[in-house]
């Protein structure tokens, strides 16, 4: 990204200081979100795309109107023949054509790929062909000047209209620049989503557009390494190498991964997989590996860069996974429920206790140990598990999971909330009604028996029921809640109410409004009925916090891993999504220990 930015900059020699002015300002304007710039990039790219077609249009008619010979292969296969070695080790700086193309792509998940076909085929690719031509037939008639480093597309342009093409120029690599950074935002929440990255702060900058977001961390983070490689490098041709490197190594990773995709996700044959990865990755290779030989010149910091990255990511999802298999192994069994009886052995008081647990199946540890040191719980108890799967949006007919944990006169539930990588989460007044109104649509139902919607889950004498959210069963359940004078003025003759029994000068009355049909038993109202007075009396949040030390006898390696590295970063990333909209007076946190 520093790249495009001095690269912009260097016709006119501007110094390194500019330079770090545009990123830092670059970088400050971030919490505002683009969608109050964004409209000016389409027009800002579009501009810039028209000027170096017309400069390079302008370039092959002026000096060189043959140069379209250029595009065919046989003049590539006569240079690399008559030039060999050299011509092979030119390829890594070939390498930059290409590399300000990406950028406007970087962000693919928020473009259809109608759109990106439609641009880059009609608009991108025939600009940079007619630019790179244009440079061609002008570098064709000044050979003199040819090995001068600084030759390129500026000494090109014609002399009156250098400074304005350099205004241009500057804005399309903030442009470029801005997608950079938004893409690396994105992928830093979808990698978080799934565990493989540690917790960050996700800000949406914009109420309409759901792919804007900011990321704290990750935006100053990126300022500091673009600041550090900028005043390092100094100079474009380092950082050229740099960027071309980085750029093949997604080419060449992107192919590879896309052989995968023809064979388990598009059912192709191995052997159309094989010709693709063998035709393009042959090409990516031959580049890859003269864009290797810069390695002391530059290109060494992509690679240290996602060295340090790729081990970030594998000691989170390492001490994740151990912390995770730990607590599955040591969860406590429905069996050890059933035994304690519908008392559980402690007094019930009035609420929900929802316990945010990792688990979708048995009890966790956490609440033997409430059970074995508290001497009350909640009336009704909701084992909370929320899920990101790997697929970009979970529809709301699929959202909520809902099912009984031992008989129903126990009152406790498990519920399983379902979220894709880029689904927003609600608020917790918002989720709490959603959550509330889909327990007590499972209970209206009477889905208890229906566990075909889960398969792939353990069952363990539970039976999980796909309920969704309130606004996928139009009709169902709704929580009105009302003061105690206005209480009455809701009722009409359409619709039953369940309502709860009286209580002294309460600020709030609950009531689930519930359709006439079908009609309801005695026992499924009697249970809506105590669903209904524990959201009344109020919702606590109990958070379990585990922490993970190497046991003993475990190896040096593990012990840095697990004791300082992953430690580092669970102090120091953010509390789990569950836990940030929580209200402090409303919950209670708990830590343990496990030793993997």
């Amino acid at each position: 990204m520093p790249y495009c930015l001095l690269r912009s900059a260097s016709f006119a020699d501007v110094e390194v200081p500019v330079a770090c002015i545009i990123l830092i300002a670059l970088f400050a304007l971030q919490h505002y979100g683009t969608h109050r710039v964004g409209f000016l990039f389409a027009p800002v790219v579009i501009i810039w795309l028209l000027c170096i077609s017309a400069i390079g249009l302008y370039n092959i008619f002026h000096w060189n109107p043959h140069v379209y010979e250029a595009l065919s292969p046989y003049y590539m296969y006569k240079f690399l023949k008559k030039t060999q070695r050299g011509g092979w080790m030119s390829l890594g700086g070939i390498l930059l054509c290409i590399t300000g193309s990406e950028a406007m792509f970087a962000d693919l998940g928020h473009f259809s790929q109608l759109s990106i076909k439609i641009a880059f085929t009609s608009v991108v690719y025939p600009s940079l062909i007619l630019a790179y031509m244009g440079q061609a037939a002008y570098l064709s008639r000044h050979h003199v000047i040819a090995n001068d480093y600084r030759i390129g597309f500026y000494v090109s342009v014609p002399e009156k209209l250098r400074w304005p093409v350099l205004v241009i120029a500057i804005l399309a690599a903030v442009v470029g620049s801005q997608a950079i950074i938004t893409g690396t935002f994105s992928i830093i929440k979808q990698c978080s989503a799934l565990g493989c990255f540690p917790r960050v702060k996700i800000v949406h900058t914009s109420s309409k557009i759901h792919g804007q977001i900011y990321i704290p961390e990750i935006n100053w983070i990126l300022m500091l390494l673009c600041l550090a490689v900028t005043i390092g490098f100094r100079d474009t041709k380092r950082l050229g190498n740099a960027s071309g490197l980085a750029v093949i190594t997604v080419m060449l990773v992107t192919t590879c991964l896309m052989s995968l995709v023809i064979v388990l996700c598009w059912n192709q044959s191995v052997f159309l997989a094989v010709c693709f990865i063998f035709f393009f990755g042959t090409i990516e290779a031959l580049y890859f590996s003269a864009s290797l030989i810069k390695f002391r010149e530059g290109a060494w910091v992509p690679i240290a860069l996602a060295f340090i990255f790729m081990m970030v990511m594998y000691i989170w999802h390492y001490g994740t996974l151990k912390k995770y298999e730990f607590d599955v192994q040591n969860k406590v069994s429905v069996d050890w429920l059933l035994s304690l009886g519908p008392s559980l052995g402690i007094v019930r008081v009035r609420g929900i206790g929802l316990i945010h647990t990792e688990l979708v199946s048995g009890i966790p540890a956490i609440f033997s140990h409430f059970v074995t040191n508290l001497p009350a719980f909640h009336q009704v108890l909701v084992f909370l598990c929320i899920k990101s799967v790997p697929i970009p949006h979970v529809s709301h007919e699929e959202r909520f999971l809902v099912g009984h944990i031992g008989p129903r006169e126990y009152r406790i539930y498990r519920c399983i909330v379902r979220y894709g990588y880029r689904d927003a989460h609600k608020d917790d007044t918002e989720f709490e009604k959603d959550l509330v109104c889909s327990i007590a649509e499972f209970i209206k139902t009477g889905k208890a028996g229906c566990s075909g919607e889960n398969e792939g889950l353990p069952k363990e004498n539970e039976d999980m029921a796909v309920v969704g959210t309130p606004s996928t069963h139009m009709g169902g359940i709704r929580i009105s809640e009302d003061n105690v004078d206005n209480a009455k003025s809701a009722s009409t003759s359409e619709l039953k109410e369940i309502r709860s029994p009286p209580v002294i000068t309460p600020r709030k009355r609950v009531r689930f409004v519930i359709p006439e049909s079908p009609k309801i038993d005695t026992v499924t109202r009697e249970e809506l009925r105590d669903l209904m007075e524990a959201r009344e009396a109020g919702v606590a949040y109990i958070l379990g916090h585990s922490y993970v030390r190497a046991k003993q006898g475990s190896s040096l390696v593990k012990k840095i891993v697990i004791n300082y590295v992953y430690d580092f970063l669970r102090r120091n990333c953010r509390a789990p999504t569950s836990a940030l909209s929580v209200p402090h007076a409303s919950s209670l946190e708990v830590g343990m220990v496990h030793h993997v």
